[in-house]
């Protein structure tokens, strides 16, 4: 098939971990034989932008079919505009990775046009709450990697909408089996902040800083180093005291997760994840599991990671563990560390059977032909 994948590589530069998880899906589509082509709408074109997009393109072959589009307008930087125009006209196939594509001359002629909804309860809350527009019409399916949404355990609304549970696919090739650990501990990469959280039922659905307060005492606790590459803002003084004191090893995101290349080696590096989710994940019970965390599985990296209602789906105890609580996570850990290479071999075996994006997409598009 030709597809068209609409996604953010460079509206946000440097966020190598937010540039993965929209390359799995071009790259593993290209892997199975297909005619991809992708295109990312901004609002505004910068010279960050431009160098970014440009790199990440020619470093994984997407360059001759590859457009950075300004809203409202026919500029491009990468392929010209007629070519895109073109190469939609006769696309099967649209994955528009959170709905970020809305060029109605792009969008008419393609027959299947899916919405991939990468985060689960807040798109939903933002839609039935605060009225936000967040492009749900126009598709004809919508996919999300809330694994539990729509399901009776998970209170958020669903906009009146189906929505076709997925994976985070993972291309393999692209994540060999780490070998050397740089990185001695527990390591993740995220934003403590960001964006608004939000009030439903009663309810706050917050941010990854609000579950990293619930999980404050792990280090002093525990033999282990935990060493998450986290932007957290300067003025967010006394969090960064609180972290300090309980003896989290901050590091900087923008040095070891810039841009893929350095992502990748960064997940590869480490030697264990403990994932910490956004609360109001947790608190959704939308059973969104993380892109990064199907990473460091690949990469033969153990996973401790917060459970959203995933672990509902997914197998656990061996390779990747489910936390709720310190006392969970800690158990988890102990686990790992009593035979770190059987969880490590384990952990690339699920990322095997899960997460190979040859299963996971030939799977998503059986489900939304």
């Amino acid at each position: 098939m030709r597809v068209l994948v609409a996604g953010m590589l460079a509206g946000d530069p440097g966020q190598g971990g937010a540039t993965w998880a929209v390359l799995q899906y071009a790259l593993g589509l290209r892997r199975l034989g297909h005619d991809v082509w992708f295109v990312e709408p901004v609002d505004a074109l910068t010279r960050e932008r431009a160098a970014y997009f440009g790199a990440v393109t020619r470093a994984f072959g997407l360059a001759g079919r590859a457009a950075l589009l300004i809203d409202g307008t026919q500029e491009t930087v990468g392929v010209p505009y007629r070519a895109l125009r073109s190469a939609s006209g006769s696309a099967d196939l649209l994955l528009n990775l959170s709905g970020i594509l809305r060029d109605e001359s792009l969008l008419e002629a393609i027959p299947v046009r899916v919405y991939v909804d990468l985060d689960p309860a807040f798109n939903q809350l933002w839609h039935e709450v605060e009225g936000i527009d967040r492009g749900f019409d126009g598709h004809t399916r919508h996919v999300t990697v809330g694994l539990e949404l729509g399901r009776a355990d998970c209170p958020v609304p669903t906009a009146g909408l189906e929505w076709i549970p997925t994976l985070p696919p993972v291309v393999l090739a692209h994540w060999p089996v780490g070998t050397t650990v740089h990185h001695d501990g527990f390591t993740t990469v995220g934003n403590w902040r960001g964006y608004g959280s939000i009030a439903y039922d009663g309810h706050h659905y917050g941010q990854r800083a609000h579950s990293f307060r619930e999980l404050l005492e792990l280090p002093v606790r525990c033999e282990e180093r935990f060493l998450p590459a986290l932007a957290i803002d300067t003025g967010e003084e006394r969090d960064l005291a609180a972290l300090d004191e309980h003896r989290w090893n901050l590091l900087d995101p923008a040095s070891v997760a810039g841009d893929p290349g350095t992502y990748r080696r960064f997940l590869r590096g480490s030697k264990a994840e403990l994932g910490v989710a956004k609360s109001g994940y947790v608190l959704s019970r939308c059973g969104w599991f993380s892109d990064r965390s199907a990473c460091y599985l690949a990469a033969g990296r153990p996973v401790v990671a917060q459970d959203t209602g995933w672990s509902r789906r997914l197998p656990t105890g061996e390779g990747l563990f489910a936390y709720s609580t310190v006392d969970d996570a800690l158990g988890a850990i102990e686990t790992i560390r009593a035979d770190y290479r059987r969880h490590g071999r384990r952990a690339r075996e699920l990322a095997e059977e899960l997460f190979d994006s040859d299963r996971v997409l030939t799977r998503l598009l059986e489900a939304v032909a």
